[in-house]
């Protein structure tokens, strides 16, 4: 007999796992989580959180706790890239050129297109504040000090047994499905998981410290700073982020600095060469920190060969791994915990098919794949900045000299900045990913087509067009309910699929309903101009259905179906719409969804 039973076991408490747990509470599911350290990671790993994250965070009651202590978006609206940080040489302390970033400055379409501005939130104090909101919901959902040593699943369960390394004991847990949030360590293995793509790019440190900066860092609204020595470039001279936790200007108190070796180089686990060489790459000699935490990893971009071995999902850094440019990682990993969360419910619930858990696989790997090779992208972009600039690797004579060209008052000067300028154009594409944070979508999976195109997306990842087709997330626009402003994206959530109609539409509603209740499906109506007004004409503008057609939203706030006008039998459309999103047999007669 096992010593635990659950539905549902998390491997893991990093960002996905943690989000998992809290999803999994909103639905009503009970869940465990076991996580082999005694508290969440001291490092603080990735910390830009993009909107549609938060998207995720606000349905999940967490994006106001989040807000109250991350760095906002007017305290992260530039990536610079500069020479040194101190200094009073004549190439010391020069900005060769900045961006804007995640929707700060004039990135006005950012706060047009969703309801929730990005932020920046290490996981060093992320993971601690999921940690107390998954417990706040599941007090004794939550294991720390359990370290996984064997899995194993039959046709009805997955058997795992656990060391309780505070015990010294071995506990037998058995539950229905298994969540592998576990960044690839032990469950991936076990089930056979390959992880196919490119490893060992670079060899990675980061420093974790406290110090004051301000007299030499000048740019308050600054995120990150490249340095591009003429003796290393910008991976190899390093990059330092500021971290607050309370002061988000100048005057940060944590800050992280990054800087490469190579994969074979030996001095790259040798602490004690650490803080001479970041007093040098910053040439700040006398710079004092108090290191906090120094971290060894290796930048890679892989994707898993499948995403689900039965009854077992791998999720987050268990299934793909990314660079850091563009912070795709967490971000992934918690959109994926927020995809997979609602289908086990209804799966567990016995009003899906269990073949609706392979829909994880089919719409989660895709978007994966895309933001992979997004961020390998992104992360060799780097090298030809690098270049414009003027960097010769392996010969700093010639780079001081071409840096010197470069800051000339001259026509040659001013022609090297406005040549980099043009380049970082195409370097943009690291921070202004609008569309790849907000566009991506499902073709094959829990979602009915209607026969159309996808919007043309840019192939730059800049400009988002919102768009109501099946399989892209619900566009945000501001209506008002009972005198309440709302965002569309809050009629979503709490488990409930949501069907949208404009006044014209409401046939759509009894069809709606009776197929709904005889699946055993919740589902709220919202008639466009009763429930719901849109005093601007948002909506209108971008629901792109006509006066009688419908819309059906996930309890993602994905769209699931449209029509684009009304049909003869609605009630006989309807069943067979939920019958197909959840893999079951209709219960009436079967015509085509419209």
């Amino acid at each position: 007999m096992p010593d635990i039973e659950v539905p549902v076991l998390i491997v893991g408490a990093g960002g996905c796992g943690l989000t998992a747990s809290i999803a999994l509470s909103e639905l009503g599911v009970k869940s465990l989580l076991i996580e082999r350290h005694a508290s969440t990671g001291n490092l603080p790993k990735a910390r830009y959180i993009n909107q549609r994250t938060m998207e995720v965070f606000r349905q999940l009651g967490v994006a106001g706790a989040v807000y109250d202590k991350a760095m906002p978006l007017s305290a992260i609206q530039r990536i610079r890239w500069c020479t040194t940080l101190g200094g009073d040489g004549p190439l010391d302390r020069r900005t060769f050129h900045s961006v804007e970033s995640f929707g700060g400055g004039s990135l006005t379409d950012y706060r047009r297109h969703s309801p929730c501005e990005s932020c920046l939130y290490p996981q060093v104090r992320l993971e601690p504040l999921l940690t107390e909101q998954a417990q706040d919901r599941n007090p004794d959902g939550l294991l720390f000090r359990h370290e996984l040593k064997e899995v194993h699943q039959d046709t009805d369960h997955v058997t795992a047994i656990v060391r309780d390394l505070e015990n010294d004991r071995d506990l037998t847990i058995r539950a229905r499905y298994l969540i592998a949030a576990d960044g690839g360590r032990t469950v991936g293995p076990a089930v056979g998981s390959r992880l196919e793509g490119r490893r060992k790019l670079v060899d990675m440190v980061t420093v974790y410290f406290r110090a004051d900066l301000s007299q030499w860092w000048d740019d308050d609204l600054a995120m990150t700073t490249w340095f591009v020595n003429p003796d290393g470039g910008s991976w190899s001279s390093g990059v330092l982020g500021k971290l607050g936790p309370t002061r988000f200007d100048r005057h940060s108190e944590e800050w992280m600095f990054h800087f490469s070796f190579r994969p074979d180089d030996p001095a790259r686990f040798d602490q004690a060469s650490l803080l001479p060489r970041m007093r040098a790459l910053l040439n700040v000699p006398d710079l004092d920190p108090d290191i906090i935490g120094i971290g060894h990893w290796e930048v890679e971009g892989v994707l898993a060969d499948r995403y689900r071995f039965d009854r077992i999902f791998l999720a987050g850094d268990a299934a793909h791994r990314h660079p850091p440019t563009t912070g795709l990682g967490l971000n992934s990993a918690i959109q994926d915990a927020h995809n997979l969360a609602w289908k086990l419910r209804e799966v567990l619930e016995g009003r899906a098919d269990p073949a609706l858990l392979d829909t994880y696989e089919s719409e989660r790997r895709p978007v994966a794949a895309r933001n992979v090779s997004w961020a390998l992208m992104t992360f060799e972009n780097h090298a030809l900045t690098d270049g414009v600039i003027g960097l010769v690797r392996g010969d700093g004579e010639t780079s001081s000299k071409n840096f010197v060209k470069f800051f000339a008052e001259d026509d040659e000067g001013r022609t090297r900045r406005a040549r980099l300028k043009q380049v970082l154009k195409v370097q943009e594409m690291e921070w202004q990913a609008h569309d790849l944070e907000l566009g991506f979508h499902y073709e094959q999976g829990a979602v009915i087509g209607d026969g159309t195109l996808p919007p043309q997306r840019d192939p730059l990842g800049r400009t988002y067009q919102p768009t109501t087709r099946a399989g892209h997330r619900l566009p945000h626009c501001w209506v008002e309910k009972d005198g309440t402003r709302l965002s569309t994206l809050d009629l979503c959530g709490k488990g409930d699929f949501v069907l949208i109609v404009p006044e014209g539409g409401a046939a759509w509603l009894p069809a709606a309903t009776d197929a709904a209740a005889r699946h055993g499906v919740s589902l709220r109506t919202v008639r466009m101009g009763t429930d719901v007004v849109d005093p601007d004409r948002e909506w209108a503008a971008q629901c792109e259905i006509g006066s009688t057609g419908a819309i059906l939203v996930r309890p993602d706030s994905h769209v699931a179906w449209r029509a684009f006008e009304a049909v003869a039998d609605p009630a006989t459309v309807m069943e067979q719409v939920f019958a197909t999103l959840l893999r079951r047999q209709p219960a009436l007669a079967a015509t085509a969804a419209a």
